[in-house]
This record gives structure tokens, sequence and C-alpha cells, in this order.
């Protein structure tokens, strides 16, 4: 499994932010993660790319346990943050071999990845901006280029598409869907065309519990809508 979550629960004092869950991701899917804000969504991805440690069970990712073996899970995930970290100041190609050099890329297979990722995510035209220059789409287009860069078998993207136009919409989720051919994706959003237009399964998470996990045809026989469907499993 890519992804293999065991009763996993993170607690805040008294407050669960996500309660006992357990579900996993094969290899090659697309899973889209919903649920409203304050769910668990975040919260689950931030366990599961090694950035916060579980209050009880267990998570592995790549056939990594998180608890145990986190620095050899991290080597293999990519992940987009929903507030996007970038270094303002730097040159899109300097922050991408800045960011290669971190995961450990040198001499020509660093920039062999880096001018890779420049042509996938579209970002030739811009590439000698210096990324405070950028429009939000491609600031997302370089966070997208940053977690691909390692060639990761996981990539985990927390609301890829907020704030972002219909076109820059259309170019993230074109983006996302070419990405996937060859890798286990999980993401959040709360736009359910994303969903419809990505993904074969989708996990909902409601007051840090799972309410449902099933392909995306099952649950749209629930209801006319997947907006419907979610507002019933979310109230």
């Amino acid at each position: 499994m890519s992804i293999l979550v065991s009763q996993l629960t993170k607690q805040y004092g008294t407050q669960k932010a996500v309660d006992t869950i357990s579900f996993e991701l094969r290899p090659g899917e697309i899973v889209g993660f919903l649920g409203p804000n304050g769910a668990g969504k975040s919260t689950t991805m931030k366990i599961l790319t090694g950035y916060l440690h579980p209050t009880a069970g267990s998570a592995q990712v790549n056939g990594y346990d998180l608890a145990r073996e986190s620095k050899q899970a991290r080597r293999t995930v990519g992940y987009l943050p929903e507030h996007n970290p970038l270094y303002l100041d730097m040159y899109v190609r300097e922050f991408l071999f800045f960011t290669g050099e971190l995961y450990g890329l040198r001499g020509t297979l660093l920039k062999a990845r880096v001018e890779e990722m420049i042509q996938l995510c579209g970002l030739e035209v811009e590439k000698r901006k210096k990324i405070g220059q950028l429009s939000k789409g491609y600031r997302q287009r370089v966070g997208l280029a940053q977690a691909l860069l390692h060639d990761p078998a996981v990539l985990i993207l927390d609301e890829p598409t907020t704030g972002l136009d219909p076109n820059q919409l259309l170019e993230i989720r074109t983006l996302i869907r070419t990405a996937g051919q060859n890798k286990t994706i999980l993401f959040s959003t709360h736009i359910m065309q994303e969903v419809e237009a990505l993904c074969d399964r989708v996990i909902v998470i409601n007051r840090g519990q799972i309410v449902a996990d099933s392909p995306l045809s099952t649950l749209r026989q629930r209801g006319e809508s997947l907006e419907e469907v979610f507002k019933v499993l979310t109230v």
C-alpha cells in the first residue's frame, strides 16, 4: 500500500482533531479527501507527511512507519500544504535548485529535474522572475514543482486550487492529472468539480471521523449532486 492509516488519532487537550480513522491508498490512485473546515483533513495530511506526530494509532507511507522511519517516509512524499510556503525573494529556478539540494539532488540530475519540472508545470515564461512577482496561479505551479522535484511515489496536496480563477483551476487540474499517471495522490478540496474531474474514489471526514470512503460512482448514487451528498454527510 502507498498509504496505510490504522486507528489514527490526534488530540489537542480534550479535543480530538482526528478520531481513530483508518484507510488505505493503493499505488496509482487519485483520492479526494473531503470535509468541512475543521474536520481533520489538514491534521491528517500533516501526520502523513511527518510534520505532526499522532496521539495514537499508526500511519505508513510506502511501507515506512512514520513513528519509526519518518525520514525515510518523507523522502518518498511530495507535499503542497494549504498555505504554499515559498521564498518570495528567490527566483523560480533558484528556488527549485535550492529545494532540490534539500532533497539530496546534485549535479546533472538536479539540473535535469529542475528543467523537467519547469516544463511540466508550465513555468518556462516565468522561470527568471522572483516568486514574489508571480500571480497566485503561478505560485501554485511553483509549489507543485517543488513537491514533484524529487519524483516522489506519493503526492499529498492540501487544497491546491484555493483562490484560483477558472482558467488557473483548469491548468492546475491538468497538472495534477498528469502527475497522477504514475503516482498516488491524496488531495483535499472544497471544489466538487475538482473531485468529479480527477477522482475515482472519495474519503469524507467530519468532526475527526471518516463518514464515507467509496468510489465516486457509489457516492453519487446517494443524491442528485456531489454537493448534496457532501451536505448530508457533514451536517
